[in-house]
């Protein structure tokens, strides 16, 4: 599936600081919590907390926050749908890694098991 330009854009300009509480609010309104949520950013990114807070307060925008990044190996085990995408078929790096945490972060807050969350 092909995005739009325009909507490739819109992700590698957002910021990371922007969308995270957003992550947070998601997550604690579905009974889990931020140090699950900082998990899972960890384990796709590579990121510990330190280094996602370091990020929210330079308020780097995707682009930068994904070129930093490692991505985990089993990144792509995350597969389905999210926002009307099927994230394996998304053919821009960028928005398909953004996909990629947005489907993490929707695992989450449906309430399914870290381990299978974390493709381990």
């Amino acid at each position: 599936m092909s995005t739009t330009p325009e909507h490739d854009q819109k992700f590698a300009k957002m910021t990371f600081a922007s969308v995270y509480p957003h992550y947070v609010t998601k997550v604690e309104k579905k009974g889990r919590t931020v140090q699950e949520l900082h998990q899972v950013i960890e384990w796709l990114t590579g990121f510990d907390v330190a280094k996602q807070q370091e990020l929210i307060d330079q308020k780097v925008t995707f682009e930068s926050f994904f070129e930093q990044a490692t991505l985990h190996p089993n990144a792509n085990l995350i597969t389905g749908m999210i926002c009307g995408y099927r994230i394996e078929e998304i053919e821009t790096p960028l928005t398909k890694k953004a996909r990629y945490l947005d489907k993490l972060v929707d695992e989450l807050a449906k309430g399914k098991k870290m381990e299978k969350i974390l493709r381990s």
